[in-house]
């Protein structure tokens, strides 16, 4: 397709796109009185409308059942997280008995690294991405000191290359190699968080399962947002929040992938409560643990039903669309994006740089050319929504649920007048 920089065009291409209407599905804050350009799906999605009615039936069965609700509730809240795992095992490519919903991400991360890293003296090295996200750095920090290594020595990052912004696949599996006997555990994160870099997750993990190591994913840029098939790859397990693409609200509930082949087996250490124990027996309180034969083994409390509420309304629409459906329009937008971009560059003598390489998903990372965050301010109060990240970038990250080709013509538009007026 040969694109335009005109309203136009952008509007002939919201006329014929069929997830269009889904844009009246969510709430949008605004600015002077308009509706936002919102670009920070990967970070916080917007609210559905939807949501509202899932969290207020809960509220009601509270005010009206009481304790009862946990039984007697139109959605029952004792085996509320059930009803996430179908839908959400079609969006990471997983079996509905691999998934489970608990926790947050990082949480989860640390409860998984238990069934998952067990280091000895000869294979105990982690390898990660350079300059991870720091909370993943700090878990895996934690975890091995925690088992008694020097996080020097054991954690291996894979850098990109001298004068590059992404990392090259090759050079992942090199290290795998190199590390060889020694490697315990391969975690990334499957969308750099940075430059929107999507890793080869399929030939990494193939790579690190011929040296017998196990491999994890935080997919938190991931999930919703790129193709996953977390079992036919033989990922180990996974992890990722349900705020940024899955548009669940702040700081919501955890999604884990476990792999078939570490279900239903007492030999997989774990973390253990009352609500990983078999579901027919749990309320006899018996004193032996029986774990579940599904990934809710490694659940350890009751689900927390008004966190899973909003992630239940989000999903409901990930169902009724379908991930191929979303990955098209996401590429297409995207693209669109892109060239927006460049074509504003050539209209302001290059005043920035597109970081993210082909390998990508819904965000596209800028690195700016003699701007500051004066501009990046700028675009906030001419109602864009984006973020900042040091030293002198700003992701985009366009969502097709709710994103329109008109928003990326009219950010282009605010873009220029923003880079001439601090010209």
């Amino acid at each position: 397709m040969e694109f335009q920089n005109s309203l136009a065009f952008a509007q002939q291409l919201d006329a014929v796109d069929s997830l269009g209407k889904y844009r009246d599905e969510f709430h949008f804050p605004k600015v002077k009185g308009k509706d936002v350009i919102y670009f920070t799906g990967n970070s916080l999605g917007l609210q559905p409308k939807r949501t509202q009615k899932f969290v207020d039936d809960i509220m009601n069965d509270w005010k009206d059942l009481a304790v009862e609700g946990h039984f007697h509730a139109e959605k029952s809240w004792w085996d509320y997280h059930e009803r996430l795992a179908a839908p959400l095992a079609k969006v990471v490519g997983a079996k509905p008995e691999e998934v489970s919903v608990m926790n947050t991400l990082t949480v989860n991360l640390h409860m998984l690294m238990v069934s998952f890293y067990r280091p000895n003296e000869k294979r105990f090295k982690i390898i990660c991405e350079e300059k991870a996200f720091p909370s993943d750095q700090y878990m895996l920090k934690s975890q091995v000191k925690f088992h008694g290594f020097d996080p020097e020595k054991a954690i291996v990052e894979v850098r990109k290359r001298p004068g590059e912004n992404f990392w090259h696949t090759q050079d992942v599996i090199d290290k795998i190699n190199e590390v060889g006997d020694e490697l315990a555990l391969v975690l990334i994160g499957g969308v750099n968080y940075y430059n929107g870099q999507v890793f080869d997750m399929e030939a990494i993990t193939k790579s690190a399962k011929s040296h017998n190591a196990f491999v994890g994913w935080d997919l938190a840029h991931g999930v919703g947002n790129v193709a996953l098939k977390l079992h036919d790859w033989g990922v180990d397990f996974a992890a990722w929040c349900s705020y940024k693409y899955m548009n669940s609200g702040p700081g919501n509930a955890s999604g884990i992938f476990i792999h078939e082949q570490y279900l239903n087996r007492s030999d997989i250490p774990r973390f253990e409560g009352w609500w990983g124990t078999k579901k027919d027996t749990r309320f006899l309180m018996k004193p032996d643990f029986e774990p579940m034969e599904n990934a809710d083994a490694w659940q350890v409390s009751n689900p927390p039903v008004l966190s899973l509420a909003p992630y239940l309304a989000s999903l409901e629409m990930f169902n009724e669309v379908g991930m191929e459906s979303l990955i098209a329009k996401r590429k297409l937008i995207v693209s669109y994006l892109e060239f927006i971009l460049q074509e504003i560059d050539k209209e302001t003598d290059g005043s920035f740089e597109i970081i993210t390489p082909e390998d990508r998903g819904c965000q596209l990372s800028v690195f700016l050319h003699g701007h500051g965050k004066d501009l990046f301010n700028y675009l906030m109060e001419n109602g864009v929504v984006t973020d900042w990240r040091e030293p002198n970038v700003i992701r985009l990250a366009p969502a097709p649920f709710y994103c329109s080709f008109a928003d990326m013509y009219n950010f282009g538009q605010v873009l220029k007048s923003g880079i001439q007026s601090k010209g």
